[in-house]
């Protein structure tokens, strides 16, 4: 059974980066060919796509997204990270983790809460 688990703090201060960690277990982020990614939802708002890596290790984001986060992953721990500089309170909400296959999104974690306040 595949399953993902979000990691990171659940409070940021407007400015600072928020770093979030994906551990992965039931299956490896090398397994071809599955895409491992990053979705959040602001409240009251939908589902966003904000980038993911693939089972090679490229790298892919959300055009909106781009400027400011990055995706890593550490095939040791089996985990993948993303980094999002200079967060504002528009980036406070629930953040997923989840592998898309050719059959789309099947495994997601069960999110975290982020807040980005003073």
């Amino acid at each position: 059974q595949v399953q993902l688990q979000e990691s990171g703090p659940g409070l940021v201060k407007p400015s600072q980066t928020l770093s979030l960690t994906c551990t992965v277990s039931g299956d490896s982020i090398t397994t071809r060919y599955y895409y491992w990614n990053w979705i959040r939802q602001p409240p009251g708002k939908g589902l966003e796509w904000m980038g993911g890596v693939l089972y090679s290790g490229s790298t892919y984001y959300s055009p909106s997204l781009k400027s400011r986060s990055s995706i890593s992953r550490d095939t040791s721990k089996n985990q993948f990270t993303l980094r999002l500089n200079s967060v504002t309170p528009e980036d406070t909400g629930v953040y997923y983790c989840a592998r898309e296959g050719p059959g789309g999104m099947g495994y997601w974690g069960r999110g975290t809460q982020v807040t980005v306040s003073a």
